[in-house]
């Protein structure tokens, strides 16, 4: 299944990367620090009643305040942005679309399943993503058509780089779907049972938040099915990791997600695959489950 890159030059791309990283630390070094707190239970709850805490609204902080510096020329379209300064978005061509705390209900049960997620969107495609696992100071980064790699924290500040190498779907192994904890339904199920018919063996793992992306980019995920609502700060990152490691997040029509293309933030429902060439996918999407 093949994947459209935009027209940025490379240079354009790589030279975010370091600020990024840097910017992702202090992020998640202020979120680690809400983690720990005593009142790292304490919330609020927005119009739509998902929660909304101290972590969420320090990381929006530090990130809007830097993606602005890096370059006041590109908007910040975040979770936690007012609609004030989102007025105009549907004018932006190129913008940073974030979720500055991706699983705050992970956050809350305190089971460590959350992640800092940064996309540069480029005519209504995701240039580059990010997403960085604060507990963890590691990063997952992704520029389709050039490069996939982890960055981890070294013991001097530093960070070292890990390539990422293409994901492949064999037979002989167990195709491994990734799941929401939360999120469920008829329409997952019968998915679930058309994969369980069409592949030898099929493993499920449940888990919060964009870590389902990194599972796949480094191998230890195979599909990731979604029919639940979410927003397109909850799939930009993960869907440049995916295309830049050779995978794929496509709508229930096989076309890639697309950006900022209406007036409502929320994302279609779509497949995520590790292996975007297999033919399995294929398969999949002719037989139209929608």
């Amino acid at each position: 299944m093949s994947v459209m890159v935009t027209n940025m030059e490379q240079q354009d791309l790589q030279q975010w990367v370091s600020p990024l990283l840097d910017l992702c630390l202090q992020a998640g070094q202020a979120i680690c620090a809400h983690y720990h707190a005593p009142a790292s239970a304490d919330y609020q709850s927005k119009q739509d009643d998902s929660p909304l805490t101290l972590a969420d609204l320090a990381s929006h902080a530090i990130l809007q305040a830097g993606l602005t510096s890096l370059d006041a020329t590109v908007p910040v379209l975040s979770e936690e942005s007012v609609p004030a300064d989102i007025a105009h978005r549907r004018q932006w061509r190129r913008y940073w679309l974030i979720d500055p705390l991706d699983g705050t209900k992970e956050f809350l049960a305190r089971t460590g399943q959350f992640t800092i997620n940064i996309a540069l969107i480029d005519d209504h495609r995701p240039a580059l993503g990010l997403l960085y696992l604060p507990l963890e100071q590691i990063a997952y980064v992704g520029i389709p058509g050039q490069r996939a790699a982890t960055y981890s924290v070294t013991e001097d500040g530093g960070w070292s780089v890990c390539e990422l190498v293409p994901p492949l779907l064999r037979p002989d192994q167990p195709l491994v779907v990734l799941a929401s904890r939360r999120h469920g339904g008829e329409r997952l199920q019968t998915c679930l049972e058309w994969v369980e018919k069409n592949w030898p063996c099929v493993a499920r793992s449940n888990m919060g938040s964009a870590l389902k992306f990194c599972c796949m980019a480094r191998g230890q995920g195979d599909f990731y099915p979604r029919f639940a609502p979410c927003c397109e700060w909850d799939t930009a990152a993960g869907q440049a990791l995916l295309e830049a490691v050779g995978g794929c997040l496509v709508g229930l029509n096989g076309e890639p997600l697309r950006y900022n293309c209406g007036d409502s933030l929320y994302s279609p429902p779509f497949y995520g695959m590790a292996d975007g060439a297999h033919p399995l996918w294929e398969r999949l999407l002719q037989v139209g489950l929608d």
